[in-house]
């Protein structure tokens, strides 16, 4: 196992050095001067060279990018242009609404979808599974922002149950932390809970088909074991694979999601930033945002063995 893990590791390696290359590129090609931007309206081209040449951006791209690769691996992820604080304080003071954001969602999505594509695949056909699947389609159709809103103004501003913005740190109670989550891990959470319904429904489906459940279902086994205990473990690989893709949604959707609920965190950061042109802040959270993402699906790669003991590498 632990042979599997360093190998899987090492594939990892080049993955991590193109991410690197793409997060510092991007910026740079993209319009726009941050020199300028600082300096202001009134700068005169002068004291634009200057401010370049103190933001190190008259440096050849290469030099340029050995210099913040270096300076990354050691930790160091530059001070911000606009608030000249270190771009690695801003990050962890803005990281525990974001992790706490995904891992509520994630666990609230996952809890939620599994059961809803096991029952529509147990009722294929009916007006159950067509219902189920119906509301599917719409919770992967419907933008994260629009979804907000609306969850906004049926819980918060019509029923007045739930905040409408805001976080509030564990630090603050449980309650207040899980009130302050419930509309925003939903909107979140929407269309990637319309997917892992989807997937599961089909996977479950297929599985339900073979023979051992056949089997299984000759010998009198109740519904709920037939289910869980031998449909959805044989049908847990697709199902783990799209939970692993779908983080890609849920990185994307929180920058929305921060914006809409007013969570200060790396995804409202980012989203200064980018107004700002702060380089040093956008290229740190692409990167921790691009590095989660890889090793999320080195996680979901190595658990296959763990799902299927039947997968070798």
């Amino acid at each position: 196992m632990w042979t599997l893990i360093i190998r899987r590791m090492l594939a990892t390696a080049p993955v991590l050095a193109t991410v690197a290359v793409v997060v510092f590129a991007i910026l740079h090609v993209a319009p726009g001067d941050p020199a300028a931007v600082i300096a202001g309206d009134q700068a005169t081209p002068q004291q634009i060279l200057d401010i370049r040449a103190k933001l190190g951006l008259d440096l050849p791209f290469r030099d340029q990018f050995v210099l913040w690769l270096t300076n990354t691996l050691h930790g160091n992820f530059g001070t911000s242009i606009f608030s000249n604080q270190p771009v690695g304080q801003l990050i962890l003071q803005r990281l525990q609404p974001t992790v706490a954001l995904t891992i509520t969602t994630t666990i609230v999505t996952v809890a939620l979808a599994v059961p809803i594509g096991v029952l529509a695949a147990w009722r294929a056909g009916s007006w159950i599974d067509r219902m189920l699947m119906s509301f599917a389609v719409l919770g992967f159709s419907f933008p994260v922002f629009v979804v907000g809103y609306i969850l906004i103004y049926l819980f918060a501003v019509d029923l007045k149950i739930l905040p409408i913005q805001g976080y509030r740190p564990l630090e603050d109670g449980f309650w207040p932390f899980l009130r302050h989550l419930v509309l925003p891990s939903l909107a979140l959470g929407m269309s990637f809970m319309a997917l892992i319904a989807r997937i599961t429904r089909a996977s479950v489906l297929e599985v339900l088909s073979q023979d051992h459940i056949r089997t299984a279902r000759a010998k009198g086994l109740s519904v709920r074991q037939l289910l869980f205990s031998h449909a959805l473990p044989n049908a847990a690989v697709p199902i783990v694979t799209i939970i692993g893709a779908g983080v890609a949604i849920l990185l994307g959707g929180v920058v929305v999601t921060e914006s809409v609920f007013a969570i200060p965190g790396l995804g409202r950061l980012v989203v200064d930033a980018i107004l700002q042109r702060d380089y040093p802040v956008i290229q740190a959270v692409l990167l921790i945002f691009s590095v989660t993402y890889v090793f999320v699906n080195l996680a979901i790669d190595l658990l296959y063995v763990v799902v299927d003991p039947r997968i070798r590498y």
